[in-house]
């Protein structure tokens, strides 16, 4: 039983004949009559019978007919609904971060939202019209799987590494953000402007657990220079690396625009070159997410963040 072969048998009802009913649905009398057989073989009482030259509904045809134009109804409700969900500017929207990227874009996004999206997610208590944020810092092959969870997911990956399961996923590209080498304000090396694996793998390390771009980036560091690195401390949180560094005894790896929150002026940030230290931050969601025109909005407003960030001094 089909939405379709209901709604012919309620046009059947209203107005008498196949003819009429192929004339106003557009359709060929052949057409509604097989509609209309296939329909019969689905239920065990008839539903038409014949009078004349006409063919009309029984008493239990035309139960069924008022029971299918109920089902119309509510099918059309139901696609106007989903069409106005879609098109609502105004729609909450659940956005997920990795933790550096959530210090660094969340606050400028809220702020961004108000002031250049007037009317669309304004801050509220209730559920509608709100960005839903939450920070998530997985290692690199588990970001896809949070946007069955998320609308919107920002994610990290290597530039080196692996691409994103583009068959299962929408990827929007971001930024390329290169780790720059976190130095103490008084450490020697700053006095260079740029440095390679073969000054920094000799030194102390603070840097990330396995699976995470500093680790990543110390790895290549090793295998470029030929030498081990001496890793005292696994850190993920950039705060924390900085804090460390800036004590002494440990140089690290921090992102160059996400990561100049968590400095402060007894850490310095050097470009490293010899290696590749680029990570990709993406929007990972589902493609029929992105149909959206609130969920638009939304990525249209970090776009905007992270530009701003990028040619910031």
């Amino acid at each position: 039983m089909e939405i379709s072969q209901l709604q012919i048998l309620r046009e059947l009802g209203e107005l008498g004949s196949v003819k009429a009913v192929a004339e106003t649905l557009m359709v060929t009398p052949s057409a509604v009559s097989q509609q209309l057989a296939q329909l019969q073989r689905s239920v065990e009482v008839p539903l038409t019978r014949k009078e004349g030259r006409s063919l009309v509904l029984t008493d239990a045809g035309q139960v069924l007919a008022a029971a299918g134009g109920a089902v119309v109804s509510a099918m059309a409700d139901a696609r106007a609904a989903i069409g106005a969900f879609h098109d609502a500017p105004d729609a909450s929207v659940s956005v997920s971060a990795f933790h550096s990227a959530g210090q660094a874009f969340f606050a400028p996004l809220l702020a961004r939202f108000t002031s250049h999206f007037p009317g669309t997610i304004p801050p509220g208590s209730g559920t509608k019209g709100q960005l839903r944020l939450s920070d998530e810092d997985v290692a690199q092959e588990d970001f896809p799987h949070l946007t069955a969870r998320y609308d919107l997911v920002l994610a990290h990956r290597m530039d080196n590494s692996p691409d994103w399961p583009r068959e299962r996923i929408s990827v929007l590209p971001l930024v390329a953000e290169p780790l720059d080498v976190a130095l103490p304000a008084n450490h020697p090396l700053t006095a260079r402007l740029e440095l390679t694996p073969a000054d920094v793998v000799g030194q102390p390390w603070v840097t990330s657990r396995d699976g995470y771009s500093p680790a990543d980036v110390l790895a290549a560091i090793v295998a470029v220079s030929g030498q081990p690195a001496t890793v005292l401390h696994r850190i993920n949180d950039y705060s924390t690396v900085s804090a460390l560094v800036a004590a002494g005894g440990a140089i690290g790896l921090v992102p160059r625009f996400t990561g100049q929150g968590s400095l402060g002026g007894a850490v310095v940030l050097r470009p490293l070159v010899g290696v590749n230290s680029v990570r990709r931050i993406d929007i990972l969601a589902r493609p029929e997410t992105l149909k959206r025109k609130s969920v638009r909005n939304v990525c249209a407003a970090l776009e905007q963040v992270v530009a701003e960030l990028v040619i910031a001094p």
